[in-house]
């Protein structure tokens, strides 16, 4: 029986809180719970698609493998998201890999529980639609980054999207290892450093995980507009 905690998290994720509550306790009354250790594999690219995840805790990358075994990050969930529901919808192969790139746990939902409560009740179906769509927004968010701001700037916003406040000082704890920041953020992790070397005169310093931001007004201001590149 899953903690009252976890099937809390799991209510709040976009997936299921527009839900009915009968239909929310079906999905959660079949679903897989499964704790996960950094770097463990949660599926394979081409792999058949059995579920649809939502995070707990931790956290968990999508992945492409290129030809040339070369890794491209396609994005990176934590606590309370989730992901694989075009597939389910479609009933195709993972077009991605997903790895805990740190101690997670993970609810899957079998996709036949999904089509059968779908079946019965279309608002499963749009409840899945919107979820896609947020997807679908987040990776225009990310194209749109990786053409109108550097590699600093990028940077910059997401050290912001760490912060517990809104002005002032602030200290944040980096989620995950440089490189895999590097690839979120369409850079290489030589890229990386040099972007932290132009965010330390607006006053943010790198120590090991941690980055303490001096001024949050300040950073915010670089984020919009690089004055290196005006």
């Amino acid at each position: 029986m899953a903690h009252e905690v976890q099937k809390s998290i799991a209510r709040q994720s976009l997936l299921l809180k527009s839900l009915p509550e009968q239909h929310v306790g079906t999905l959660l009354s079949h679903a897989i719970w499964r704790v996960y250790e950094r770097g463990e594999t949660i599926f394979l690219q081409e792999e058949k698609a059995q579920a649809v995840h939502v995070v707990l805790a931790g956290w968990v990358k999508l992945f492409r493998m290129s030809p040339n075994g070369s890794e491209a990050v396609v994005s990176v969930f934590t606590r309370g998201e989730s992901f694989g529901e075009a597939v389910a919808l479609r009933n195709v192969p993972y077009p991605v890999s997903a790895e805990a790139v740190s101690p997670c746990e993970v609810m899957h939902i079998p996709i036949p529980v999904l089509i059968s409560l779908m079946k019965e009740d279309p608002e499963i179906g749009i409840s899945i639609l919107a979820a896609t769509f947020t997807h679908l927004h987040s990776l225009v968010a990310q194209l749109e980054q990786l053409k109108a701001q550097t590699g600093a700037q990028r940077v910059a916003e997401f050290l912001l999207n760490l912060c517990d406040c809104e002005a002032g000082d602030c200290e944040v704890v980096l989620p995950y290892d440089k490189m895999l920041i590097a690839g979120r953020l369409g850079m290489k992790p030589e890229s990386l450093s040099r972007a932290f070397t132009r965010l330390k005169p607006i006053g943010v310093k790198i120590n090991r995980n941690h980055a303490e931001i001096s001024d949050i007004s300040v950073l915010r201001d670089y984020s919009v507009s690089d004055p290196t590149e005006t």
